[in-house]
């Protein structure tokens, strides 16, 4: 399979300009519809239906016949999903959805971490290191208010932590797949535990915590969690693994980095949020960073091009 993927043309860009800019405004979409619909809540109506999908594409295409041996992977795999949108849900109430589109994204150097201890054809590089010590820097920049301890938003610093930390969740479930028996298992399947799993526990979470009653049907709030639901969950994520079987994962990866920009985007434009300089920069350190880490062979071959030039 691997010797059939191609490098990225005009179509795979196209493609994932259309996906980036999906992801990018779902942060803005939960927030949007908070007030309506609490965002635990959102994303448990969002893996419900996505899962319910899912699983007819997988009654129709086959795929169940390894649940047998995949479901110890799939359910730590879930659970960690429930807990990267946990925070997410948490986080969009004490941040701004520019914020979180930033530091969610940190997962794939959680993702490098973890994959460097458990799989030994995978170690770090030296210039995926130094992306690591930059996005590292440019989270504690981020976090940075200024001088002083005064200066700080507390809120807002412990929701931009929760970020982090989804971004830790995502990046630990990214690892799960690679290192077990899901990572030979039909995406479908593995889309599918993470989506009900996490369906399951948000609901859970949100009876527990007393936001299970926090839902008003408005517009607004309909529109959100059918978005999340429909075309986020279920359309892009597979779109998405349809372009991974067919391009090369680090030129994808390359394109991907314009999520957290729309994200920022979106906030600002919709959600009239503002921007400070320390953010801005942070920001870019962070997004520098991830690029060093997920497309280190890609840049390693256009500075090779350059330099033979």
């Amino acid at each position: 399979m691997s010797a059939t993927r191609r490098s990225a043309d005009g179509f795979a860009l196209q493609v994932m300009l259309g996906l980036c800019l999906v992801w990018g405004v779902q942060q803005v979409m939960i927030k949007w519809a908070a007030a309506d619909i609490a965002p635990v809540m959102q994303a448990a109506g969002r893996s419900g239906i996505s899962a319910l999908l899912v699983g007819l594409l997988i009654c129709w295409k086959g795929g169940w016949g390894q649940v047998g041996h995949t479901w110890r992977g799939g359910l730590l795999a879930g659970s960690l999903f429930a807990i990267e949108f946990l925070f997410i849900a948490e986080g969009l109430q004490l941040t701004t959805a520019a914020h979180m589109s930033v530091f969610l994204y940190t997962a794939p150097i959680f993702t490098a971490l973890g994959v460097h201890w458990l799989l030994p054809s995978e170690r770090l590089r030296p210039l995926q290191w130094l992306g690591i010590v930059l996005a590292f820097i440019g989270i504690a920049t981020a976090f940075a208010g200024g001088v002083s301890w005064d200066n700080l938003d507390r809120r807002m610093l412990l929701g931009d932590a929760f970020g982090v930390l989804a971004g830790a969740a995502w990046g630990a479930t990214t690892v799960v797949v690679r290192a077990s028996r899901l990572s030979e298992a039909p995406v479908t399947l593995t889309l599918f535990y993470q989506l009900i799993v996490g369906f399951v526990g948000l609901l859970l979470i949100a009876a527990l915590s007393g936001q299970i009653t926090h839902v008003s049907l408005t517009p607004v709030a309909v529109a959100s969690v059918l978005f999340q639901g429909l075309v986020v969950s279920f359309c892009s994520y597979l779109i998405w693994f349809w372009l991974l079987r067919r391009y090369l994962a680090a030129n994808l990866a390359v394109f991907s980095f314009m999520t957290p920009l729309f994200g920022v985007t979106f906030g600002v434009l919709l959600l009239n949020e503002t921007l400070t300089i320390n953010f801005i920069v942070g920001a870019v350190l962070v997004l520098l960073g991830i690029t060093f880490v997920s497309a280190e062979q890609w840049l390693r071959r256009r500075l090779r091009n350059v330099l033979e030039r």
